[in-house]
Order: structure tokens, then sequence, then C-alpha cells
């Protein structure tokens, strides 16, 4: 077998040619080497004897279900993703008034550092729970997850309060969006999957003119909480039906005898011994705390009396790089069973596509963190115009990525998509922002730096997705969508440190160098609150001396955006250039 898993494994399942293609050919992701042994159509769909329970599972599932089920499923997945974009739409556009409730507006970027970081290494333990559980029951878990999160956002009385109930609902967020994404791999072939994740995007073309003024709204009425509130109740009540759908399939495959359970004979206290160790509790907990500990000292050293000097500051770098490398340690001597699956990314192209996941997020959550608060003070754009330029991104990317799906579907490769057009297009449309970002500048070049960013990201999000996917048997996608999603989270979370730090370091320095002799006094409540902000008429002396420290905050933000997004180019060159016209990876009814 030569292919990405060669070297590290024997799959137990490989994807089968629809077509006859030369053994040997690298361009194919895996590549079956087993003797040609005249196999049936029926051998070929058989459910896997030797993957996990989780995989066997969606396999019978989708060899029962009928093609209206089929079809329902992805109706109710676009539903779902329709609820939740413009919940996180609109959440977006509360938080800066949020933190300014608690009189601290300039801790936006900061409350998203340890929700990113923890939603982005649970992947993997979610990841677990699809394939050792089932994907129903990891989809409800999540779902669970993200309600509380949304509750106690509607209930918080402080930003601690608010920062804890966003690391509940990132990870439910994500995790929804993740299941949503391994349930796509598992119900659509390679050549057609680009599409069908275009087809799950597309809710956001319809969201980005509903956030916005819904925003206003919630703003100008009920208030904030109850804008979470009734997200609370809507959000699980839309995303029931599906999990009530896998689950009737998956009783109607047992029923029909394409699985068989049999009781493990474990006791509790050994049941929970053993989900211990197959999860690797102490690992999760090692690199949640290690990158948490780590970054948020670049967030909050601005609040420290001493600043970089204060040993609040110090310890928190230090015990957060010596819990990492304890991770490590542990994870190479003495965990019996692995959290990172190491073997898979000494692929070229899972590593490749993990970087360039990463690379994206570090350079969005460092340019975007005050952007909107950017375009309400700078640009004098009040919340609804805010949110339709800001929403730019998902309207353009997920029109783009339909294009984009259908060039890959067409071509049958799809790193050309990245590679000369993605990444590139992404360094040019940031390194403009860099001049545009400029106090006085027209609004029209804003918009445009923002298409050219939406239609690149949209390439670069679909390809990216395929590479990881097509590099691996069904056994392990949802493994490596996971490690994919994790490098996303903690680069977002990397990226609002990033910010933060520029944030802190440059506007109060800003506003000290430029605030006129009457205002001086109020610099900490203006640093801290947006609406104090938005407060000082437009063409004030106070508002002239904002305006001018925010440019001189965002400069610095869009040149480092810029700088690490060369990486991306590096990353997608690693890739291999592999056809995904000619095989078959998933069993079953799919599309």
């Amino acid at each position: 077998m030569r292919g990405p898993l060669s070297r590290f494994t024997h799959p137990t399942e490989v994807p089968v040619a629809e077509k006859t293609t030369p053994e040997n050919d690298k361009e194919i992701g895996i590549v079956n080497n087993e003797p040609h042994n005249g196999e049936t159509d029926t051998d070929i769909d058989a459910i896997d004897a030797d993957a996990q329970a989780g995989v066997k599972k969606i396999e019978a599932t989708t060899k029962v279900w009928s093609r209206s089920h089929l079809i329902l499923a992805y109706v109710f997945i676009w539903i779902i993703y329709f609820v939740d974009s413009m919940q996180q739409g609109m959440g977006s556009l509360l938080t800066p008034y949020v933190t300014s409730t608690f009189y601290l507006h300039s801790l936006t970027a900061t409350t998203g550092v340890m929700s990113g970081i923890i939603a982005g290494v649970s992947k993997l333990t979610l990841a677990k729970i699809l394939d050792i559980w089932g994907r129903p029951q990891g989809f409800l878990l999540v779902v669970l997850i993200m309600t509380l999160g949304l509750v106690m956002m509607a209930a918080c009385n402080n930003v601690e309060t608010y920062a804890a109930a966003q690391v509940f609902y990132w990870v439910g967020y994500n995790g929804v969006s993740y299941t949503l994404s391994v349930f796509i791999a598992d119900t659509s072939s390679l050549k057609n999957r680009a599409l069908m994740l275009a087809f799950v995007s597309s809710p956001y073309i319809i969201t980005v003119w509903i956030t916005s003024p819904m925003a206003q709204s919630v703003l100008d009425g009920i208030g904030w909480r109850w804008g979470f509130g009734i997200f609370s109740i809507i959000s699980p009540l839309m995303c029931l039906p599906l999990f009530f759908l896998f689950t009737w399939n998956y009783q109607k495959a047992r029923k029909a005898g394409l699985l068989v359970t049999a009781p493990s004979g474990r006791t509790t206290w050994e049941s929970i011994t053993y989900y211990f160790w197959q999860f690797d509790v102490i690992c999760l907990i090692l690199i949640s705390g290690g990158f948490a500990l780590f970054l948020l000292p670049f967030n909050i050293y601005s609040y420290q009396y001493y600043g970089w000097r204060d040993p609040l500051t110090i310890c928190l770098i230090v015990f957060g790089f010596l819990l990492l490398v304890a991770a490590v340690v542990w994870e190479k001597f003495f965990a019996p069973v692995k959290f990172m699956p190491w073997e898979l990314l000494k692929d070229r192209t899972v590593l490749g596509a993990c970087i360039l996941a990463a690379v994206l997020f570090v350079e969005y959550y460092i340019w975007t963190a005050y952007f909107t608060s950017f375009l309400q003070v700078v640009l004098n754009l009040d919340v609804t115009q805010t949110g339709y330029i800001s929403n730019i991104y998902s309207l353009g990317s997920c029109f783009f990525s339909f294009v984009v799906g259908f060039l890959i579907r067409w071509t049958g490769r799809f790193k050309w998509t990245a590679l000369y057009f993605g990444v590139p297009v992404t360094i040019l449309s940031i390194g403009l922002l860099i001049h545009f970002r400029q106090p006085g500048t027209y609004l029209g070049w804003i918009i445009m730096c923002e298409i050219l960013y939406a239609f690149s990201g949209g390439a670069c999000v679909i390809a990216e997705q395929m590479a990881v996917m097509a590099a691996a048997a069904h056994q392990h996608v949802a493994v490596v969508l996971a490690v994919e999603g994790m490098f996303s989270s903690v680069g977002g979370a990397i990226g609002g440190t990033v910010s933060a730090a520029i944030w802190t370091s440059t506007f109060p320095q800003a506003l000290a160098k430029y605030l006129p002799p009457e205002s001086q006094a109020n610099l900490t409540e203006i640093y801290s609150q947006l609406p104090v902000q938005l407060s000082y008429p437009v063409g004030s002396p106070t508002r002239d001396a904002i305006v001018m420290a925010y440019g001189d905050g965002l400069r610095w933000m869009f040149v480092a955006a810029t700088a690490i997004t060369g990486l991306g180019l590096v990353s997608v060159a690693m890739w291999r250039d592999i056809k995904v016209k000619d095989f078959k990876q998933v069993k079953g009814r799919v599309i």
C-alpha cells in the first residue's frame, strides 16, 4: 500500500476505486494494494468488522436509510447551521457591549482565548466519543453543552462568568459544527463533498442580512441578556430532529441484524477507568491548562501593577510552559492511549492542511478582534451597518465556496484552488488594509478588501478540509477533522492573544498621546468602554483623538496578520496533489 498512512499502519478500510486506476498512483489518496479477488459491490459495501463501534454504527445507518431520509438529514443540517450562524453572528456583535457593561471593553479579545483553546483541544475527545459511542450521542452531548453556555451568558453578572460561559458555548458550538462535518463526511462521496460543505454553509448567505438588525433590535429593546436567552431555547429545539433521525435509522439497522452488540463485561468502576484512559483525560487537562496559562498573560498583563514584571504574569507564563512540557512527556512515555494521533500528522498533506487552518485562524483573529469597534468609532457606522460590513466574509466565502466545490468536482483536484488563488489573495487583501485602515479612508476600499478576503477564504477553507479528508480512510476521518479543528481553534486563541497584546500595548499609549487635556482624566473610561468612545461627537477633539489612536493600534494588527499568512503558502505547497474523482471512501447510501 502506498499513500499517506502506509508508513505507520495497515488500515482496515481503504477507499475503493470506482474506475480502474494504476495501483501505485501517488496522486490517489490511499490506494488499495490488496490482491484483486473479484470482490462484488456487496463486499465493498460490507460493514468493516475491524472498525470502531461508532464507525460501524454510521456505516450500518447509511446502508438502511432511504433516500428521503438522506435528503431530510441534509435539510436538518442546513436548518441547524442557519440557526447557529444567526446566533453566532448576533453574539459577536453583542460581545463588545457585554464587556463594556462590566467596564472592560479592552477584554473583548481576551474572553475568547480560553474558550478557543479548550474548544479546540476538546475536539479530539469528541472524535473519540463519535468513534466509540456513536455520532448521535456525541452530537447530543455538544448540543447540551452549547445550550448551557447560552444560559450562562444570559445570566452572567461579571466578565469572569461571561468568559466561563464562552468556554461552554464555544466547546458546544464548535462541537456541533465539527459533528455535522463528520456527518457530511459519512454521507457524501469525496468528489461531491466540497459541494456538500458549501451547501451546509449557505445559510450564512441569508443570516448576513439578519444578524445585524437583530443585534441592533436586541440592544434597543430586550437587552443582550435575552438575546442569548432566546437562542438557549431555539438552538436545542432545532438540533433534536437530526438526532432522532439518526437514532431511528440506527435502531432500524440493529433490527435488520447489521449490528450485533455484546455486553462489555465491565463493572461501573471499570468502565469509568476504561474511558478515563481512552479519552486521555490527563493529557486533555495538561494541554488545555498549559495553553490557557501561557497565553492569558499576553492579554491581561496591562491590568497588572507591574505589567510584564508582575509576579502573577511571570508565574502564569512559567507554569503554562511547564504544563505543556508535562503534556509532551506524558504522551511520549506514560500515556496508555495517545491523545494526539501523531502518526497521522506524519503525512505531509494532513500536516500542511492543519498548519494552513492554524494560520488562517491566527490572522483572522488578529485583525478582526477590534474591527467592528473600528467601523463604529472611526467610520461612524451604526451596529446594523457594522454587521453588514463585517459579515461580507460570511456572505462572500459561502457564495464562492460553491464555485470552488464545482471546480473541485469538475477537475477532481483541490490543491490548486488554495495555492494559486486562496492564500495569495488572502495576503493581498489583508496587506491592502494596512493602508486603508487609517482614519479618513473611503468605506468603499474597506468593502473591496473584505470581498477579496471573502472569496479567497472560501477557497482556502474548502481546500483545507478536503485535504485532510482525502488523505485518510473513512475510519480516520473524524480524527483528522478533529486535529484540523484543534489547530484552527488554538490558532484562533493565539490570534486573539496577539491582538489583545497589540491593543493593550498601543491603544492606551496612543490615547494618552492624542487626547486633549480636558479628556485626559477620562482616559480609563474611554479605553475600557465602547459606548463612551461613541458618546463623543464626530469631529470633536476627543473623538478625533480616539480615531487616531484606533489607527495606531490597528496598523500593527494588520501588519502581523499579513506576515503570518505567508506561512500559508509554504503549508499548501506541502500537500500532495490528490485526485478525489476516482475512488470511493464511504459506504451505504450517500450523496
